[in-house]
């Protein structure tokens, strides 16, 4: 039985008291609060206007549909369902897309066995980075490390080593990974994403997924879309035009149906003033019906606000159950069920949701011999529950790899390092040393003290360990026969220049911390509040730098940080950033300082030289009363290094920018069409015909539902729109004298016509050369990548005219060039 005491059926009326949609148009309901009392001490205003031009119309749910590009895999996995759930009552349906509630099981998430079905429910569980409230499992890099790679081989890696940990436990479904955009520089949770340009995230997304999957658990691509700042998320509307909306936030989303995704967290924000949870045309439309996905559609955990507009709406399964924690309250339940008996919700839904989970559980082939639940995520200590299952295996050498990999070397003066047997060597700020409370003294890392190897929030994992970066410098410095000294307190200045001013390379450790909007930090309620180093840093980095003539900085940071006040010191003669490691952090950073490993990290974003550079910024509203903040995407495709471009805007060190301890030159770009059979161009004639609404599918329409209708589905995953259509090619030699890794990366120039920014990335690669080797480096260009989004005719168009091509080290980078008229005409 479930076990959750339910609303009246009144709660899940699609009623105006339920959900925005039913507002009038350009309108949301205002958050009123109340008194103890029960007496309204809102504003007086019960809307929020929405601006003109952001609209959410209702899309129906695509029942029963029919694909344009046919997944074999996930068709078997559906008849499997169907089969599965032949003979299920609604009740019992209604429990599967149910969660229990909060904290009702062992997992964070969790849905009811159901004994006379033979189903034995689902462990949902955190995080992007590792299996949360758990022991002896990993603390991975952050997806923002991950990112820093430019790596689709390791990408991939830490995905599987994930995936295989969250199996041993006996997850079910993990939740990540996180592939938000990194909008505005000061988010909480860009750490967990994968940066700031789309086709970075869009393949850090798919590697992720593919390798978690392949390993047998579950992923969930989060957050489905726009939750941008953690500040307001439940309350706000992120307001994003149609094309901005296409191009940008939810292209890392087609890549995660692209590679099979099995399940879709939607956010807790607005989306042009209808929740996300129950929002039809981010869900039905773009999802289910342009994407063509396949698996079922989680909420955030309580980001659900009804019952039966959620689920007509695209909805499939409510998490963790409950209206609020603990409430034993539910907007689905056996309120799904009275929706379906009243007809408030068609049958053919529900069976829908249902078949959904079921086909993703057969999809990973969970039915057979999946390991059991082997941990308890709120009652850690009671023997019966926890198994203390060793599922680590020998994933550290994953973990460092990936560390060493996303270092970004950004300043190497002289070649200041890699470092040899220096004589002394000063380790100087708290970063750069262990925590006084050890690595998991702040509940869920919501704290900032010793080195920072992961931020705060749901997005974390228990380190099993934490490697200091102290603490590897210390076993590299005794193999050296080094003098190692430290200071660590940050705020004894006169005690960090007596240390550094004695030895032969001083190294400096600053950071910056953020995290999800739950816990606040000094002050910061999940988003920064500032873009400088925490913990005095940047004094600590002159302090040093005033006295010692050869300072090398490390910075462990969430995101940009501004480090004008040093980046030009002539005595700060190297700079590491880090990120966000994970438990490996201090080995990692040795084998980059002393160039066991040639750092080759590349920047996921912009590091501008003043906030007020980037396009957007944190709306710093307390959202407790009055109306929803409106948070406008105005800057359109103009986001991070896309901005600095089309603005002329020099920044401090460019999204893609990174050094090598060898130098690598460019020669040689060439493109050429790839030849196409005529099916190949029948495929693309059936696009384009159906693309855009323009031809029903047989039996039905865009959208159509019961009565014998189907929808078309996955106008936008089509072969003929991702098929290679053009190659680029280029030669890279390593002209240095060591061996090392270099990431070649493809930009695009669209027309002027097309209005798109100067340059967009669309591919990148990772190659490793030995001095003197040379190697030719091809991309592969779709129709998809050079097509814009057309917002009248609603399908992807390639524009009229010429086409710049750059293959470079970065962003700003002129590397080689080329072009090419991918429509035939210029």
């Amino acid at each position: 039985m479930l076990p959750l005491a339910f609303l009246s059926l009144l709660l899940c009326s699609p009623g105006p008291a339920l959900a925005a949609d039913p507002t009038p148009a350009g309108a949301v309901l205002a958050p009123i609060e109340t008194t103890p009392g029960g007496v309204s001490s809102g504003s007086g205003n019960p809307y929020a206007v929405i601006p003109d031009g952001y609209t959410s119309p209702q899309v129906p749910a695509p029942i029963d549909p029919i694909s344009q590009n046919p997944s074999p895999r996930w068709h078997a996995a559906h008849a499997k369902a169907r089969a599965f759930l032949a003979n299920w009552t609604v009740e019992e349906k209604s429990m599967l897309c149910t969660g229990t509630g909060w904290s009702i099981g062992r997992c964070v998430g969790n849905t009811p066995p159901i004994p006379s079905r033979n189903w034995t429910g689902l462990c949902l569980e955190d995080s992007p980075l590792g299996v949360r409230f758990a022991d002896f499992v990993s603390a991975y890099p952050a997806g923002i490390n991950a990112a820093s790679t430019f790596d689709k081989d390791l990408m991939y890696a830490r995905g599987y080593a994930m995936g295989e940990e969250f199996k041993g436990k006996g997850v079910n479904v993990a939740l990540g990974p996180m592939t938000n955009m990194g909008r505005v520089a000061a988010g909480g949770r860009n750490w967990e994403g994968f940066g700031g340009d789309p086709y970075l995230s869009g393949w850090a997304t798919e590697m992720t997924i593919r390798g978690m999957q392949d390993a047998g658990v579950q992923a969930t691509v989060k957050h489905y879309v726009g939750n941008e700042q953690e500040r307001n998320r439940t309350t706000s509307s992120s307001n994003i035009d149609d094309r901005t909306l296409r191009e940008i936030y939810t292209h890392p989303f087609l890549r995660a149906v692209q590679a099979d995704v099995a399940a879709v967290m939607c956010s807790y924000n607005l989306i042009n003033g209808s929740w996300a949870c129950q929002n039809s045309k981010t869900l039905n439309g773009v999802l289910k019906t342009d994407f063509g996905f396949q698996g079922y559609v989680m909420s955030d955990w309580t980001a659900t606000h009804s019952g039966v507009l959620a689920a007509n709406s695209g909805l499939d399964m409510d998490m963790p159950g409950d209206v609020t924690f603990g409430s034993l309250t539910s907007f689905f339940g056996q309120n799904l069920a009275q929706g379906v008996n009243n007809g408030s919700i068609p049958a053919a839904r529900l069976d829908d949701m249902a078949q959904r989970i079921i086909a993703s559980w057969f999809l990973l082939r969970q039915d057979q011999d999946y390991p059991a639940v082997n941990f308890d995520a709120f009652r850690r200590t009671a023997p019966e529950n926890n198994s203390h299952v060793d599922v680590r295996g020998d994933h550290l050498k994953v973990i460092q790899h990936v560390g060493a990999a996303s270092t970004v070397l950004l300043k190497n003066v002289n070649s200041t390092l890699p470092l040899c047997q220096p004589k002394s060597i000063a380790v100087i700020g708290s970063d750069m040393g262990p925590s006084p409370r050890g690595p998991n003294g702040f509940s869920d890392r919501g704290g900032d003290e010793g080195t920072l190897a992961m931020g705060w929030g749901s997005g974390t994992a228990d380190y099993p360990y934490l490697i200091d970066p102290l603490t590897a410098i210390a076993k590299q410095a005794r193999r050296d026969r080094s003098v190692l000294q430290w200071w660590l307190d940050d705020w004894d200045l006169s005690g960090v220049a007596g240390i550094a001013q004695t030895s032969e390379v001083t190294i400096v450790g600053i950071n910056s911390d953020s995290g999800e909007q739950y816990i606040t930090v000094d002050g910061n309620e999940g988003d920064r509040n500032n873009l400088t180093a925490w913990h005095n840093g940047d004094n600590v980095v002159l302090a040093a730098a005033n006295v010692s003539n050869n300072v090398v900085v490390v910075v462990h940071s969430v995101g940009p940080l501004i480090i004008e006040s040093w980046i030009d010191h002539p005595n700060v003669t190297a700079v590491l950033w880090a990120g966000i490691p994970g438990q490996e952090s201090g080995n990692a950073l040795v084998d980059v300082l002393y160039g066991l490993y040639n750092p080759s990290g590349r920047l996921p974003y912009t590091i501008a030289k003043n906030r007020t550079d980037y396009s957007a910024d944190i709306i710093y509203f307390n959202g407790t009363s009055g109306p929803e903040p409106q948070v406008n995407y105005t800057e359109g495709l103009e986001i991070d290094y896309r901005h600095f471009l089309a603005k002329n805007i020099t920044p401090r060190f460019e999204f893609g920018f990174g050094l090598s301890y060898t130098r690598f030159n460019y020669t040689n770009l060439q493109v050429w069409n790839v030849s196409e059979s005529k099916r190949d161009l029948e495929e693309w004639g059936v696009y384009e015909r159906w693309s855009g609404g323009n031809e029903s599918a047989p039996g039905g329409g865009r959208g159509a539902g019961e009565g014998g209708n189907r929808t078309m589905v996955g106008s936008f995953t089509v072969k003929s729109l991702h098929r290679p259509r053009w190659t680029v090619s280029a030669d890279i030699q390593n002209v240095g004298d060591v061996n090392g890794c270099e990431v070649p990366q493809l930009y695009l120039t669209y027309p002027p016509s097309a209005g798109e920014p100067p340059k967009v990335l669309r591919d990148f690669a990772r190659i490793n050369l030995d001095p003197w080797q040379a190697q030719k480096v091809s991309f592969n260009l779709s129709r998809y990548d050079v097509s814009i989004w057309d917002v009248v005719s609603q399908k992807w168009v390639i524009p009229e005219g010429e086409f710049g091509v750059t293959v470079g080290k970065s962003s700003l980078d002129r590397g080689v060039v080329g072009s090419f008229s991918p429509s035939g005409k210029k």
